[in-house]
């Protein structure tokens, strides 16, 4: 039997193998990578015995614990589901007042309001509810329609505003401007009356032609002061919070175009605890009462 070579640089013996004159050393793998590996297998013979493991013609192994996720996942589900309708009769017998007093309560109505919310509203009102132009936001004290009372948001929610349900909120902003209802002139005018309302400076002369105006067309909804009415869904126009934006050109597009957003009804589409839970979830992360 012959000897191997060594290397003459290394003095490791070589495979014997050589390609284009370079020779390949026989290096012995680290002491600690073959103690990984046979601990590997070891691992893998233990898991063959204990687990699911080994594929046949109408089977699988089971595995001496008979462990298998799927049979796990569906326990947890039902058990989610237990869980929820528990909670969902309970949230259909129960008042709004009695789900906000009821700790446990009110922290399921809170879970399943936030996932609602995160489904159906966030495109609209944003992840936080807060909101964006043309969009009204959710987490501050003023409201369009009501005082923010947690009867206001669920009626809200329930029946839409300019909706298709039979009660939804309805309020119309007229389109000056487009039903050639006032001249660009007098809408000029009346943007900087309404400017001067939100205590900003504005052009008084202007101001003063668009008096008679503002109380021909708009003291009805917005007051002789222009504070609004949440009953009509008429906003303040006299503090700094304004859904379509509070530049001079914004107000002007307003008063001309009069855009009126719509606030889907919720009614025919989520059962009467989920309208609960959702309403719970908006009060307590919002302003107002």
């Amino acid at each position: 039997m012959s000897q191997r070579e060594s290397d003459e640089v290394t003095g490791v013996e070589t495979t014997g193998h050589e390609w284009d004159g370079i020779k390949e050393l026989n290096t012995p793998l680290p002491r600690w990578w073959l103690g990984l590996f046979y601990i590997c297998i070891a691992w893998a013979v233990v898991y063959w015995i204990l687990m699911p493991a080994w594929p046949g013609i109408s089977g699988y192994t089971k595995g001496v614990r008979n462990h298998s996720d799927r049979a796990e996942v569906a326990k947890q589900l039902a058990d989610l589901e237990r869980v929820r309708g528990e909670g969902a009769v309970k949230l259909k017998t129960a008042s709004l007042q009695e789900i906000e007093q009821d700790p446990e309560l009110q922290s399921f109505a809170l879970a399943v309001g936030q996932s609602v919310f995160g489904d159906n509203c966030a495109t609209c009102h944003g992840a936080g509810g807060t909101g964006a132009k043309g969009y009204p936001n959710l987490r501050d004290d003023v409201w369009l329609w009501g005082d923010g009372s947690l009867d206001e948001i669920h009626q809200t929610i329930a029946v839409g505003v300019r909706g298709d349900h039979d009660e939804t909120r309805i309020s119309q902003m007229p389109a000056f401007g487009r039903d050639q209802m006032l001249t660009a002139a007098q809408i000029n005018d009346l943007t900087e009356y309404v400017v001067a309302l939100s205590g900003s400076q504005a052009d008084k002369v202007a101001v003063g032609r668009a008096a008679p105006i503002y109380a021909e067309q708009c003291v009805a909804c917005h007051g002789p002061a222009g504070k609004g009415d949440p009953a009509l869904g008429a906003p303040d126009l006299t503090d700094g919070e304004w859904l379509y934006g509070s530049r001079r050109e914004d107000i002007r597009s307003q008063i001309e175009n009069g855009r009126n957003g719509v606030m889907p009804s919720w009614a025919g589409r989520f059962s009467p605890e989920t309208i609960k839970a959702l309403a719970v979830y908006i009060h307590a992360n919002a302003g107002g009462q």
